[in-house]
């Protein structure tokens, strides 16, 4: 599939669209150029619920799970999520800052969700991503590389890169070897 981003919406053609609040305008002539990978389950270690979703959009139902309680006042967000069978959902368009980094830094710059793309993966560290996933995300990639000017396969990352000692995912799990092997072959 070839994705492209919507110049009037700033979203993925062909995706699902479930808007989230947890977002904001990015600074005033912010140039995006970094795609952030992360992992998430909810709750952790299960896949395919809604909880995901709920987190993002500020409905999570704390009495499915007591995880839950813990992480339900975080207003947090991603770009994309990549669920395991490869479906894609955008909650935030890519000219807003979605709030995916958190505390960071990359090359000398802090503050990564201003210049970032973050794109979850529904997974774990430790248990390996699926061939859809990966599959996806290299489309996906070679979309946002192709209409996005300053963005570029060298600059694409993990949280765990942005913010050590503080965030681990994608995880050992990811394969970074595969993924851009992928990518090479995707772009030509």
């Amino acid at each position: 599939m070839n994705y492209h981003v919507d110049a009037k919406t700033a979203l993925l053609t062909d995706v699902v669209y479930q808007p989230s609040p947890n977002c904001d305008a990015r600074p005033p002539g912010c140039v995006v150029d970094l795609i952030v990978i992360h992992g998430i389950s909810l709750p952790p270690g299960e896949f395919g619920g809604p909880y995901i979703t709920q987190l993002f959009t500020n409905q999570l139902n704390t009495a499915a799970h007591p995880y839950f309680k813990d992480i339900a006042s975080r207003q947090v967000s991603s770009h994309l999520l990549l669920r395991r069978d490869g479906r894609v959902i955008q909650y935030v368009p890519f000219d807003k800052r979605a709030w995916h980094a958190g505390e960071s830094f990359y090359q000398g710059r802090t503050r990564c969700n201003d210049f970032s793309i973050g794109i979850e993966l529904e997974g774990t560290d430790d248990i390996p991503y699926t061939d859809a996933q990966y599959t996806r995300l290299v489309e996906v990639a070679a979309g946002l590389l192709h209409d996005y000017p300053h963005l570029s396969a060298q600059h694409i990352t993990g949280h765990s890169d942005i913010a050590p000692g503080r965030k681990t995912d994608p995880g050992t799990s990811f394969d970074w070897q595969r993924f851009r092997h992928l990518l090479s072959v995707q772009l030509g």
